[in-house]
């Protein structure tokens, strides 16, 4: 014999339901868009996704760029190293000599990435294959550059700007598509925050001692002064889920103990998944207004950019 439940099921005639139209609702109809003809423009396609969601958060990107161009205000693009490696550098040096971008800032991986780019034409090596026999992270041509760089860095330029000296005097044979060596050439400022024992070259003799801390300190010192003028501008947090947030937090920080109130500065995450760091350090604890962008970088920047660029032809024409 069962024993009886103690409950049962609810009779649900006493339930009072309310007209449609007198509810609420977050989705109309005039957010809906047309499909695009296959032959527009791409203009005339970017006018055809709906106002909803992620394409919203497209468009506020867009014209929080703009805005921020339009005042003069400074646009910064902090990197992690899987922007470099989908080939996102030439997209971003794009940006920087048309002027949108008026400074740089990365962590370690992305200025490794970078460096072995513009020296060869290649860079990610097969780690799986490379740890099991002590191989990895041991190119000597990386670890001197950056050994050099520390060097000259430390005495006044920082690590960012030594290294773009370095791939520029080197007459690498692709540095054209450096982002460092670029900046260097076009006068913007490019800081490389570097976490000890994070990177493959921390591994060699001479590479991670007191030239590095010194450079890096530097640099940390000159994205201080860059955001100390961010009042109305945007962050690029570009694919660094923890060391450039870390770093935003920080210097934001300093800008206001030094007495800057930092109004108005719109923080924009491009990833290709959510992370509490980034959504916490860069979006929402330090800035006024963050807008999030996930999706793959190798889509979600090209996109971006030409849709920015758009919307700055029309403001000009």
């Amino acid at each position: 014999m069962n024993r009886e439940s103690r409950w049962q099921p609810l009779d649900l005639d006493g339930i009072q339901a309310t007209p449609i139209r007198d509810r609420h609702n977050i989705v109309r109809r005039s957010q809906f868009r047309k499909p695009c003809p296959v032959d527009a423009s791409f203009s005339e396609w970017l006018d055809h996704l709906p106002d909803i969601l992620a394409a919203g958060e497209l468009r506020a990107a867009v014209d929080a760029v703009v805005t921020a161009h339009a005042a003069e205000a400074p646009v910064v693009a902090a990197l992690g190293g899987h922007v470099v490696k989908v080939g996102m550098g030439p997209i971003l040096i794009d940006l920087m000599e048309r002027g949108v971008i008026q400074a740089l800032a990365m962590n370690g991986a992305t200025a490794i990435h970078d460096l072995e780019l513009a020296m060869i034409g290649e860079t990610s090596e097969d780690v799986a294959t490379h740890i099991a026999d002590g191989s990895f992270g041991m190119s000597a041509e990386t670890a001197e550059a950056f050994r050099e760089a520390a060097k000259s860095g430390s005495t006044g330029v920082g690590l960012g700007a030594a290294l773009g000296d370095y791939i520029f005097d080197s007459k690498f044979p692709h540095a054209e598509i450096s982002i460092l060596a670029s900046a260097r050439r076009l006068g913007i400022p490019a800081t490389v925050h570097v976490a000890v024992g994070t990177d493959i070259v921390h591994m060699h003799p001479g590479v991670a001692g007191a030239d590095m801390g010194e450079a890096t300190a530097i640099d940390f010192r000159l994205l201080a002064a860059v955001v100390q003028d961010l009042e109305n501008g945007c962050w690029l947090n570009i694919g660094s889920a923890v060391v450039m947030p870390e770093v935003f937090l920080k210097v934001i920080n300093i800008a206001r103990n030094l007495g800057q109130e930092l109004a108005g500065v719109t923080a924009i995450n491009f990833d290709m998944i959510p992370h509490y760091r980034t959504s916490r350090n860069v979006l929402q604890r330090p800035v006024e207004r963050g807008i999030s962008l996930i999706g793959h970088h190798e889509i979600n920047l090209p996109l971006f950019r030409m849709a920015l660029l758009q919307r700055l032809a029309k403001g000009t024409s």
